[in-house]
């Protein structure tokens, strides 16, 4: 038979809120659930059900100690807030690194001035960065990469417990740095193969129009981009739909090392 005033103590009340506050972080800044308009009531209830499953576990494995003032609760809150939102933010530098490559030769190809609302990102992109980054939502949900991301959540209690006892630490915040800086170089596999091809293409078209003035070469060039750039990107789409796959893995990999 359970005892209401020790299952409903102040300590386990703060500790739920701790849980809850740490999957919301997670949730603010992780990939699908940050990136797509989601119902808030819908997320809430999400973490409050993750909390829930965790709880005893957490409880368990933890030697929580409550705090005793406002402000140290405040502090306990906002750490559990900042270790969610590091997990979600490792995760979402694929995507981020996805868009601005696909950015960079959708520029080149002449897409710049066609934007339409992105309801990943929240702003205005190309429409075939859309098409790249829900292409990327669909191997991060085929990999089970949101499986992943609850694993080292839930590793993260074990790493980084509940309390006043955890720092950030060079070394965490040096992983922090790498997986970040890992962003510029996504976006340049994305965009080097097709951004080439478009910029020899312009180099060839600056030649054209200088052995024959009295062609419009605007007038042919715009309509040749596009149509070469799209055909590359039906070309190289399954090659970039591995390398992505190959990149979740290895992302979601270091996530669980470093949490």
């Amino acid at each position: 038979m359970f005892n209401l005033d020790v299952l409903f103590s102040t300590t386990n009340i703060l500790l739920f809120m701790a849980i809850i506050t740490r999957i919301s972080g997670l949730f603010s800044s992780a990939p699908l659930f940050s990136t797509y308009p989601i119902p808030m009531q819908g997320k809430v209830w999400l973490a409050a059900l993750i909390a829930f499953i965790l709880f005893p576990i957490v409880q368990y494995n933890t030697n929580f100690v409550a705090p005793t003032s406002v402000p140290a609760l405040t502090v306990v809150l906002f750490k559990e807030f900042l270790i969610g939102y590091a997990i979600g933010f490792c995760a979402n530098i694929i995507f981020v690194g996805v868009e601005l490559g696909v950015n960079m030769f959708a520029i080149q190809m002449g897409l710049s001035a066609s934007q339409a609302l992105n309801p990943t990102s929240g702003g205005a992109s190309p429409i075939i960065t859309q098409a790249y980054t829900y292409l990327a939502s669909m191997i991060f949900i085929i990999l089970g990469a949101h499986q992943w991301l609850f694993a080292a959540l839930y590793n993260s209690f074990k790493s980084m417990p509940i309390g006043f006892t955890f720092t950030f630490s060079p070394a965490l915040v040096q992983h922090i740095i790498t997986i970040t800086s890992q962003m510029f170089n996504i976006s340049l596999s994305i965009a080097l193969p097709i951004f080439g091809v478009l910029f020899i293409t312009d180099v060839l078209l600056g030649f054209t129009s200088k052995m024959m003035p009295q062609m419009n070469i605007f007038m042919v060039s715009m309509p040749l981009k596009i149509y070469l750039g799209l055909l590359l990107s039906l070309i190289f789409m399954r090659p970039m739909a591995e390398y992505i796959g190959v990149l979740i893995e290895r992302f979601l990999t270091q996530i669980a090392q470093v949490f």
